[in-house]
C-alpha cells in the first residue's frame, strides 16, 4: 500500500510539473515549431464558418491570421466545443482561442485575456411575424441562446464582465424558458420554423441576427443592445509571455487600423472602436 501511495504520489507531481511545464512555454513552442493553433467555431457566420472552398473565414479568422503573420508562424484552426474550450486547462490541445470571448470573473479562474480586440453589442430577436416588440415582452417566454455563453449567463441572470469599458446593463428578461443549443445559429434554425412553435425569441449577438436576416431568416431584432461585449483573445493560464506577446500585438493592429479594417470588411461597422 505504501508503495502504491508513494508512486501515486510522485505520478501526481510530474503531471502537475509537466502541466506546469507546459502552461509556461507556449510561446516558446509555438516559435519553436513555426505554427499557431488556434480554436474557433466552425458555424458561426459572420465570425467564423467554413465557406464555399472549404476554408475557415470570418472575422475572428481573419483576425487570428493577422496575428499569426505579426508572430511570423503559419496557422492551423482547430474546433472544439465551447463548454470545452471556455473549460480551460487545454493542456496544449490548442494554443489560442480567437473567437468572440468576453472576459467574465467566472471564465478568468481558469482563462487568460490578454487583449480585447472589439466591442459588439448583445441583442434579442424574434420571428418576423411574431407580435412581441419589446425585450421585456419576452419574460417567460422560451427563449433560445448558446449554451456556455455570455448570453446564456445574461438570461439566467448571472452575468458578471470583467473587462474595461464594458458599460453597466440590467436584466430585462424575468424567468425565461431558457433554451440552450450548441450555438445561436442553430437557436435560429428552430426560431425560423415559425412564432413560439419552439422557441419566442433568440439571445445573441447583433452581428449574428443581421447575417441571419441577410441570408434570408425571417427573423427580426427588437429593441436596443441588452448589454455590450467587450471581446478578447484568450489563452490557458500560466504564460505570461504569449499573454505579452498578443497584447502587443493586438495593441499594435488597433494602432495601425487593421482591426478596424477587418471589421468594416465583414460587419461594414467599426466595432473595434465603436461600442
Amino acid at each position: 500500500m505504501k508503495i502504491v501511495k508513494s508512486l501515486l504520489g510522485t505520478l501526481l507531481v510530474t503531471l502537475l510539473t509537466l502541466g506546469t511545464a507546459q502552461a509556461g512555454s507556449v510561446l516558446d513552442s509555438i516559435m519553436s515549431k513555426k505554427s499557431i493553433m488556434v480554436a474557433t467555431d466552425a458555424n458561426w457566420p459572420p465570425q467564423s464558418f467554413i465557406n464555399d472552398k472549404n476554408e475557415m473565414d470570418g472575422f475572428d479568422v481573419d483576425v487570428a491570421r493577422e496575428i499569426a503573420k505579426r508572430m511570423g508562424v503559419e496557422i492551423e484552426f482547430i474546433t472544439p466545443s465551447w463548454d470545452i474550450i471556455t473549460a480551460g486547462n487545454w493542456y496544449g490541445r490548442w494554443d489560442l482561442h480567437v473567437g468572440s470571448m468576453t472576459p467574465t470573473i467566472k471564465r478568468a479562474e481558469v482563462l487568460s485575456f490578454p487583449a480585447v480586440y472589439y466591442y459588439t453589442p448583445a441583442a434579442v430577436a424574434v420571428h418576423e411575424k411574431s407580435s412581441i416588440s419589446s425585450v421585456s415582452d419576452l419574460s417567460g417566454k422560451k427563449v433560445g441562446t448558446g449554451t456556455g455563453t455570455t448570453f446564456e449567463l445574461y438570461l439566467q441572470k448571472d452575468l458578471s464582465i470583467d473587462a474595461e469599458g464594458a458599460p453597466k446593463f440590467s436584466y430585462q428578461i424575468n424567468d425565461p424558458q431558457i433554451k440552450s443549443y450548441e450555438n445561436s445559429v442553430i437557436a435560429l434554425d428552430d426560431l425560423r420554423l415559425g412564432d413560439g412553435i419552439r422557441l419566442h425569441g433568440v439571445v445573441s449577438s447583433l452581428p449574428v441576427f443581421l447575417e441571419a436576416i441577410d441570408n434570408g431568416y425571417p427573423i427580426k431584432v427588437i429593441g436596443d443592445p441588452i448589454f455590450y461585449e467587450p471581446l478578447a483573445v484568450t489563452i490557458d493560464l500560466g504564460d505570461h509571455e504569449l499573454s505579452d506577446k498578443l497584447k502587443e500585438i493586438i495593441s499594435w493592429m488597433r494602432k495601425d487600423g487593421t482591426l478596424s479594417a477587418i471589421s468594416k470588411k465583414w460587419y461594414g461597422v467599426d466595432y473595434a472602436t465603436t461600442q
